[in-house]
């Protein structure tokens, strides 16, 4: 089977040791490299671990099959567009469990109206993932409160909202948070 884990790894600007460390459970670069360069063959369990790493569907990394991809037909830099020295995709993100989305209704902070974010959903113990970075945690009575975590305790987190002049927020013990991972702009 040709597969085009290589191509689809390059596309996502990740590293053997990134796609590695991603597969669940954790393997070694080289077992990916091996993979990749079809050294080692590839079984239908390796293709599945693969494709989750990447955020793409299995079908996307193998030769012939039905996948999205985005042909680049140019890179843009301080210089201005040029033309990539060499064929390069661009994948489309694909839905993981334990995602979720923001509609953004109205401009606030870096988003415009109509933006959407892709979120992932944490658990208590991985919050430290998220210092410093945009989250969405579910309050009472099923509100929401959405703003960057800047710290994190035993018990609570403190977030600062994004509008200018908001007050920052303490929550305690939220049961998860949903960090923005991707954003979704129609020009």
């Amino acid at each position: 089977m040709i597969t085009r884990i290589r191509e689809v790894r390059r596309a996502r600007a990740m590293t053997l040791d990134d796609v590695a460390r991603r597969c669940d459970p954790p393997t070694t670069p080289q077992t990916i490299g091996r993979l990749e360069t079809g050294t080692r063959t590839v079984s239908v369990g390796w293709l599945n671990r693969i494709a989750r790493a990447l955020g793409v569907d299995a079908q996307d990394l193998v030769e012939g099959g039905d996948h999205s991809e985005l042909k680049v037909a140019a890179i843009l830099g301080p210089g201005g567009a040029t033309a990539p020295r060499k064929t390069a995709i661009v994948v489309p993100p694909c839905v993981e469990g334990g995602q979720v989305a923001v509609l953004v209704g109205a401009g606030i902070g870096d988003y415009r109206a109509g933006d959407e974010l892709w979120c992932e959903t944490l658990q208590v113990h991985n919050y430290a993932r998220a210092l410093n970075r945009d989250i969405l945690v579910p309050r009472p009575g099923g509100r929401f409160l959405f703003g960057r975590l800047i710290n994190r305790d035993e018990e609570k987190l403190q977030i600062l909202p994004l509008e200018a002049g908001g007050r920052q927020q303490v929550v305690a013990n939220p049961p998860w948070i949903a960090v923005a991972t991707k954003l979704v702009r129609t020009l």
